[in-house]
């Protein structure tokens, strides 16, 4: 049994990009699904698909690299753990290198980025940081 499916979604993402792997799969979660949006919407990512399974569904995520092999995904670290969680409210979430990369959120609007979480002015869960 998995204990933290969110931790296991950034290190195979973390794992795979340290390689130079094109996709990771990984068993899909509504949470891990709504990760990935997030990742893609940003630009870390170039995309995510979900494929239905017998057991359980599957997610892949094809990783994104530049022009000359350099990574996209520079540092992909869990802020809240199952033994200690981290809230913070809209006006409270700072930003990541000046805007250049992302925290996720867990609000109850669903996952969002800190970007959009200051927009409709929700706080949440900080699931991780991502630049």
């Amino acid at each position: 049994m998995m204990t933290d499916p969110i931790a296991d979604l950034l290190t195979r993402v973390r794992n795979g990009n340290a390689v130079g792997a094109k996709t990771v799969s990984m068993p899909a979660s509504r949470i891990k699904v709504g990760v990935a949006q997030i990742l893609k919407e940003e630009g870390f990512v170039d995309s995510y698909e979900v494929a239905e399974g017998a057991p359980s569904s599957t997610l892949t995520i094809r990783l994104k690299y530049g022009p000359d092999g350099e990574k996209v995904i520079r540092k992909i670290e869990r802020i809240s753990k199952p033994g200690c969680r981290v809230y913070s409210n809209a006006k409270d979430i700072p930003s990541v290198l000046r805007g250049l990369g992302v925290y996720i959120l867990s609000t109850n609007q669903g996952i969002v980025s800190d970007r959009t979480a200051r927009k409709i002015n929700a706080g949440g869960e900080v699931l991780c940081k991502v630049y």
